[in-house]
């Protein structure tokens, strides 16, 4: 009888320490019931790490996409003043070429009138020699179109000429010569037109 009770002694503590090995010791639960929780705690706990490196990526993004917009803002200004810059200047020049042109008619109109004084007309055609070539170094054309076609954008029609002088429509003298920088008409050319 000892033996047997042993036997059953035996076989509840060999039933014990198989419970006792397939036992969680945290939760008291077997192993088989807790590892279904715990894969559903995980899953359901996103990790922090992942989380956090998503928003700094995220961030980084929006800070670049930022910095490329304020770039490319800066550019588009820099080009705006740069055309700017260069428009007032151009302005500024024709406006100053504008104001020479009488200083220019009046040293052809010395140039035309006789003198005694060579040394005098000398220096007047050396004066006038240089300010035409500074002028063209501009980038100033002289319009002076005798004998063509009568153009409203470059000339201005002051008197009216008679058919013998030359073809109806064309220019048949040129009272005062015009000037233009580019395609911008500085001053029109005063002319007598043939009449149509």
């Amino acid at each position: 009888m000892l033996k047997k009770r042993d036997h059953k002694k035996n076989k509840k503590t060999r039933i014990k320490a198989m419970e006792t090995e397939n036992m969680n010791p945290e939760t008291g639960l077997p192993v088989e019931e807790t590892e279904p929780i715990r894969e559903e705690a995980q899953e359901a706990q996103p990790e922090p790490e992942k989380d956090e490196l998503q928003t700094a990526k995220d961030q980084a993004e929006e800070y670049l996409n930022l910095a490329q917009r304020v770039q490319a803002d800066f550019e588009n200004y820099r080009r705006r003043t740069k055309a700017t810059r260069a428009e007032a200047y151009e302005d500024g020049a024709r406006d100053f070429i504008k104001q020479l042109l009488p200083v220019v008619d009046n040293l052809e109109r010395a140039i035309a009138q006789e003198s005694a004084d060579e040394s005098l007309m000398t220096g007047v055609k050396l004066v006038y020699k240089q300010l035409t070539e500074a002028l063209e170094k501009r980038g100033v054309q002289v319009i002076d179109r005798p004998g063509e076609k009568f153009d409203p954008n470059l000339e201005n029609a002051v008197l009216q000429g008679t058919p013998d002088e030359g073809e109806p429509g064309t220019v048949c003298a040129v009272l005062q010569k015009g000037y233009k920088m580019g395609d911008q008409v500085i001053r029109h050319a005063m002319v007598k037109v043939v009449a149509e």
